[in-house]
């Protein structure tokens, strides 16, 4: 069913006429549309006049045709010249009839909206047409798919990955698409209309504005043509990474199994890959679970890690990425612990998406230092992947003696007296056990214990005191901070998971 709305969406009458007044009229059914000479004419039921002639504003003949219209069950009447007079477009208001004034020439206006009427799906074809035509056959990125889509909608465009996120675009509206049903997708909204289609992983969408809703009927053939052309471009995007994947982590495996100097080959392979061998190196491993697609989402990772202003080498390696910090000379403890928290930072950004652990290794210098920093990290990785109470997150430097007074706490007459030592806390409410391994690691800081526990660091502060209470000892001093390291950490690994 064709409506006086849908006509005012024709790129010809859309900024060319303007509703004055009767916009409760608009969804009514249309017919015909008819050129009236003057305002004498008499209309017929279904029918938009368009009148040729100029009409100067105060003519009460106006008043007259609006009433006939209305009469009549007329759809609207489309006039040029001066805008009517306040009293017309109370009339119209009244009457329910649209009243439309325009500045372009009438007859024009006239043919476009005849064309509409006689064959609804024309500008749908066109619009088909016209995508084709400015996409062509070439790969064309996703910026360039949603400038296309822009120009031609005249309405916002994103392309969108598997969570919502704008790979190319902006849209606000991107939340009410249901990213679990991937198939077409209309969404009415107060303001207009959201469409989305998808394309392999990602989604095309566009949110047509209350003035264009009119349109939706026409726009997802053209979102399902740009659609293609954004897959189109996912398969050679997604050749083009597993081809780099593959040779960043042979490269990897080459530096990692050096047992001497580089040669030239290898040098000059670092080079053109702007890896520098020289200078001391940070290594870091960032574990995810099998699932994860790491070619597709290395990317993420790297922002993450820019977004901390850490400038890092990653490659895909395992189950996640291996990646170093290099540094011209030998980094200070405070920077490297400096570092340390950044990286600790986009580790927490990075587990909510990607269920994510980290594991940081000390500085080593030259190429060979490379392979023994970044050894230590995928160790560290390792053990934080089982360590909830740490954020899942290890700096090889959080380990030295300790961890190897860990191994002692896992033999069998360490582990009952460890039982009897926290046993106070076992019973008690607030997770205490957990904090005060948490608190310990922390190396006592309250807010770093808080963020890594998800709470306020208010709460963590009541929850010490009450360690302190009920275990009677001054975590202040050192032999009992250890001790009860120990003790925490032997009865959370021996206690089963839970289920």
């Amino acid at each position: 069913m064709l409506t006086l709305r849908r006509v005012l969406t024709l790129p010809s009458w859309s900024g060319a006429v303007r509703v004055l007044a009767g916009s409760a009229g608009l969804d009514r059914p249309l017919e015909t549309v008819r050129a009236a000479v003057d305002t004498a004419h008499t209309p017929a039921a279904g029918e938009l006049v368009v009148v040729v002639r100029p009409v100067a504003g105060t003519d009460w003949q106006i008043d007259a045709l609006l009433r006939r219209c209305a009469d009549a069950g007329s759809v609207g009447v489309v006039l040029s010249g001066t805008e009517p007079a306040a009293a017309s477009r109370r009339l119209a208001d009244r009457l329910a009839v649209p009243l439309l004034l325009t500045g372009a020439p009438p007859l024009d206006l006239l043919v476009d909206a005849r064309l509409l009427l006689a064959a609804p799906g024309l500008d749908r074809a066109e619009l088909v047409l016209a995508t084709h035509r400015a996409l062509g056959e070439r790969v064309r990125t996703p910026e360039e798919v949603v400038a296309v889509l822009r120009r031609l909608l005249r309405a916002p465009v994103a392309v969108l990955d598997d969570r919502g996120e704008p790979l190319a675009g902006e849209l606000a509206e991107a939340g009410r698409i249901r990213l679990g049903e991937p198939v077409p997708q209309r969404v009415d909204l107060t303001g207009g209309v959201l469409l989305a289609h998808p394309a392999a992983t990602v989604w095309v969408a566009a949110a047509l504005p209350a003035a264009d809703a009119a349109r939706a009927d026409i726009v997802p053939p053209a979102l399902a043509v740009a659609a293609e052309a954004v897959h189109r471009w996912l398969l050679g995007n997604r050749l083009e990474l597993e081809r780099d994947a593959r040779s960043r982590t042979a490269l990897l495996g080459d530096l990692l199994r050096l047992d001497g100097e580089p040669g030239a080959d290898l040098r000059r392979r670092a080079a053109d890959a702007g890896w520098r061998l020289g200078g001391w190196h940070v290594g870091l491993y960032v574990g995810v679970p099998t699932a994860v697609d790491t070619v597709a989402r290395t990317q993420e990772v790297v922002r993450a890690l820019r977004a901390e202003d850490v400038s890092a080498v990653v490659v895909e390696h395992g189950d996640g990425w291996t990646g170093w910090v290099t540094f011209d000379q030998e980094p200070t403890a405070e920077r490297v612990r400096a570092l340390a928290t950044h990286l600790q930072t986009a580790q927490r950004t990075l587990r909510r998406t990607l269920g994510a652990h980290l594991g940081v290794g000390r500085p080593h210098p030259r190429p060979e230092g490379l392979a023994t920093t970044v050894a230590e990290a995928t160790d560290a990785a390792r053990l934080a992947a089982t360590r909830p109470e740490t954020g899942h997150f290890l700096h090889v430097d959080q380990l030295g003696m300790a961890q190897l007074l860990l191994e002692w706490t896992r033999t069998d007459t360490f582990e009952p007296a460890a039982r009897a030592l926290v046993a106070p806390l076992r019973d008690a409410p607030g997770d205490l056990l957990r904090t005060l391994a948490a608190y310990l690691d922390a190396e006592s800081s309250l807010a770093e214990t808080a963020a890594v526990l998800g709470v306020h660091r208010n709460t963590v502060a009541a929850r010490v005191a009450r360690i302190e209470s009920l275990l009677g000892v001054d975590l202040s001093r050192p032999d009992e901070r250890l001790a009860l390291q120990l003790a925490s950490r032997a009865v959370i690994l021996s206690d089963p998971p839970p289920s």
